[in-house]
């Protein structure tokens, strides 16, 4: 499975927060000079985080962004749907192919995806981070 680059951005964004030595809000630019990230593309990013209840969002000089949730509560699965939409299988409407086959090709996708979105809600953050920065 390939992550996009929205989603690695979040994953790698979220998990510098988590990782972050100070418990306050943490300015974007200082995440994106941390991962090395555009800061720009990265904003966007974090807003939509903030969007979905991951993170939380502080106005003004002591501003920036925050976990509004425990990394042991945040999935992969939540973040990629965050960033990209529900994860739910292609459509499949192939030329030439009999409707018997393309009900069974969809049957077969659903029970793949179903499978994934298992898979990707069962990977915490807190299994990707460093077990020093676990409490967080």
């Amino acid at each position: 499975m390939k992550l996009s680059r929205s989603v690695a951005y979040a994953l790698q964004a979220t998990l510098l927060l988590a990782e972050y030595p100070s418990r306050g809000p943490v300015p974007c630019s200082r995440l994106a000079e941390a991962g090395q990230l555009p800061e720009r593309f990265l904003l966007q990013i974090l807003r939509t985080l903030v969007t979905h209840g991951i993170l939380d969002s502080t106005r003004g000089v002591d501003g920036g962004y925050s976990l509004r949730r425990a990394v042991s509560d945040i999935s992969l699965f939540d973040l990629i749907e965050a960033v990209e939409g529900p994860v739910e299988p292609s459509s499949v409407t192939g030329h030439g192919l009999s409707l018997v086959s393309q009900e069974r090709m969809h049957g077969a996708l659903q029970e793949l995806t179903a499978v994934c979105r298992k898979q990707l809600k069962s990977i915490k953050l807190s299994s990707l981070l460093n077990t020093h920065a676990e409490a967080h």
